[in-house]
Order: structure tokens, then sequence, then C-alpha cells
């Protein structure tokens, strides 16, 4: 283990506007990352490391330069530079999400770590908060290194469902109640941004809208709760 010198440091300070790069500080999150990221280096303020590092250069420093790095208030003092290794596009096998337009993190981590939960086969984060965003990671607690996930455009993505037909559902409160509807055994469930919902030609691509029945004239529920209360009822009967 070498020391960090101050050169080190202050080229990853420079590095953190690289939105490519991810800058983790949960030991756990790190610890269940490591398999599926390319990591360049760790910086621990702790020894011993409190997870196997494998072969990845590991680098003693204080927790100053931690907190200086890290995005939380109060680092664990263990930080991991990474890349997140990106999914090659295939075709859905089973029940899939579809984020369009998304820009709260918390609401995408939160969706995200529920589609693994439902056993979900993939996520499409069409014009949304990018996947390497600390918040979001930190909501899905570490889920977006277990789901593959595609991030793309709105003209990329309407390609690729179009040519591929893919069976798509909107979430909207006009639509169908999702506890009386029947459904095809691969769906994809879309879900709108926070303020505007589903975009006008992503809706056209629908062949279901579906919503959740609700009292006290309350209309709608927030991206995150409304989209997980939906993948878990189309996957309930594959989770009992």
């Amino acid at each position: 283990m070498e020391r960090a010198n101050r050169d080190l440091i202050l080229n990853l300070k420079k590095q953190k506007h690289d939105k490519s790069l991810l800058f983790l500080d949960n030991v756990k999150i790190i610890k269940d990352a490591l398999p599926n990221i390319d990591a360049k280096l760790i910086l621990t303020a702790i020894e011993p490391l409190p997870f196997d590092a494998g072969n990845v250069l590991v680098y003693k420093t204080d927790y100053k330069n931690i907190e200086m790095l890290a995005d939380t208030v109060t680092p664990q003092g263990v930080l991991c530079v990474a890349e997140l290794r990106k999914s090659e596009l295939v075709v859905p096998k089973g029940n899939f999400l579809v984020l369009d337009s998304l820009q709260d993190p918390g609401n995408m981590g939160t969706l995200i770590r529920t589609s693994v939960a439902c056993d979900f086969d993939c996520v499409f984060a069409v014009n949304c908060v990018h996947i390497t965003n600390s918040k979001l990671i930190r909501s899905s607690v570490g889920a977006v290194f277990n789901q593959k996930i595609y991030e793309m455009s709105k003209e990329e993505f309407i390609k690729f469902a179009s040519l591929n037909n893919l069976p798509l559902a909107k979430c909207d409160m006009n639509g169908e109640n999702i506890f009386t509807t029947k459904f095809d055994k691969n769906l994809g469930i879309v879900v709108g941004n926070e303020g505007q919902g589903v975009s006008e030609e992503i809706s056209k691509l629908c062949r279901l809208s579906l919503s959740i029945p609700m009292k006290g004239n309350i209309e709608s529920l927030n991206a995150g709760v409304s989209g997980s209360i939906i993948m878990y009822q189309i996957a309930k009967e594959n989770l009992i």
C-alpha cells in the first residue's frame, strides 16, 4: 500500500468533473460494486482495508483528503475511483423498465433498485440524470451495479423500441387499474418525468396506460413510489 501524494489527490480532484467516473465513498457499496466496475484506485484512511480489493491499487491517505473527494458529508474513510461498465444493448428477455426524462436522482435510484428486486431484465434510461450521480447510486443502495442499464437519447430509444416492437405500458393517472388489468408475459413499464409525465413521442409507442387507484383526493404519487408499486404488481406472481 503506497502513500497518496499531493499530485495524485489534486489530479483526482480535477477528475471529479468527469461524469464518466464514479467516486464511491460507502464501504458496502464499494465492496458490492467491485465485480461490476473498472476500479482505477482506492484511497483509504482505514487500515486494514475492510474488504478485499483484489488487484486494484490502494493508496493510504487521511480523512481530510477523503472528505475533499467524497460526496457525502461524513464519508466512511474509503473512496474508490472507477468507471461503470456499459451493458451491451440487447432486446429484453423479460419485463423491463423505461425511465423517460427522470431528473431526480432519488427517484431514479429507487426505481432501479426496485427493478432488481422485481427481477426486471433491464432499465432504459432515456434522457435521464446520469447513472454515475452519487445520490442516485446511494438511493439505489448499489443496485445500479447489479442491473443492465442502457442510457440513450429519446430518438435512440424510439428507434430501438420500434424496430424490435417492444411492448410498452405507461404509468398514467387516467390509465387502467393496475390491480385488475391482465398483462403480457414480457412488458416494459414506462415511468415519465416528475413534472411532465411520459412524453408524447414515447406515449405513442405504448399499448397500455396503467394507474394506481387512490383515495383522499390524491391524484398521483411520487414517480419512484408509483413505478415501484406497478413493477411489484406485475412481478408478484414470480416473487411469491
